[in-house]
């Protein structure tokens, strides 16, 4: 099934002191891959002195832009339109765990395989990914591991920050959808099976109609390599197709932070407040 939709992302920071300059990335662009096709992406900042883009290491779209001028709030507004196509999305293959083992996997997805420290997975999690993974294959050993952290985990909005571990939000049993997906990278890799964390949006609505404009924000889920990267979404449990935008991918949230920069002087961020809509225009 084909959709395409027109997607506003809207961040106002605000400071308790003017900033003099600042210097800040953004990854909003929707992802070019073969099921997907980004038509229009155009950044708006109210205090931009100039921007550029360019692809990073990981291939995500990165529009980066400084501001020069005195200001005490800072408004990034990106509208993008894309085209997702769910019928060109590759499906895993039924790989052996010798394959997986082998130097041609381990070699070509070391950095895939190796736990960084937002996603090193707590004992008792790795546990069980080795106990599920000792009985399925790898392509059953993917959704087995997924479902586990599903049905263990309470998403709790507001619950963790950008900056909680996999482990932390394990010990609580509640988080979002970053830690939902750290989680399962950190199990995945655990096993040997190359993962990576995947930034974009959802389309919250499962029957949305042309036109249908809803009120939506930044998501995360998961790619496994099983002979090609595949999806899945352990925070929903539900097939990734045409409801799901792609901006990027990498080992975790801190390869694909949606905006990041840094300013100069001493201000402290009051106030932040971001809103997303997306409207099926096809």
């Amino acid at each position: 099934m084909t959709a395409r939709y027109r997607i506003h992302h809207s961040s106002v920071y605000s400071y308790d002191q003017a900033v003099t300059s600042s210097f800040n990335e953004v990854r909003l662009t929707p992802a070019l891959t073969r099921w997907q096709t980004p038509l229009e992406s155009v950044l708006r900042v109210d205090q931009a002195s100039w921007q550029y883009r360019y692809v990073d290491y990981w291939g995500t779209q990165v529009s980066v832009f400084e501001a020069h001028n005195p200001h005490r709030t800072l408004s990034v507004e990106v509208t993008s339109s894309v085209e997702v196509d769910a019928t060109r999305r590759p499906e895993a293959e039924d790989l052996s765990w010798a394959t997986l083992r082998g130097r041609d996997v381990t070699d070509g997805f070391g950095e895939f395989l190796s736990t960084s420290r937002r996603t090193v997975p707590p004992p008792d999690l790795a546990e069980l990914a080795s106990s599920l993974a000792a009985v399925h294959a790898p392509r059953e050993s993917v959704g087995a591991i997924a479902a586990k952290v599903h049905e263990t985990m309470t998403y709790v909005p507001g619950s963790t920050g950008v900056r909680t571990l996999a482990a932390q939000a394990w010990a609580a049993r509640n988080g979002v959808c970053q830690d939902y997906a750290h989680l399962v990278v950190g199990a995945l890799r655990h096993v040997g099976i190359p993962a990576r964390y995947v930034s974009g949006y959802l389309h919250p609505k499962a029957q949305a109609g042309v036109g249908d404009t809803s009120t939506a924000e930044s998501h995360a889920w998961v790619q496994s390599w099983l002979g090609d990267w595949t999806d899945h979404d352990p925070t929903n449990l539900s097939p990734v197709a045409e409801r799901h935008v792609v901006i990027g991918t990498g080992r975790d949230y801190a390869d694909v932070t949606p905006i990041k920069g840094i300013v100069a002087g001493t201000p402290v961020t009051t106030d932040l407040r971001v809103g997303v809509t997306i409207t099926r225009v096809a």
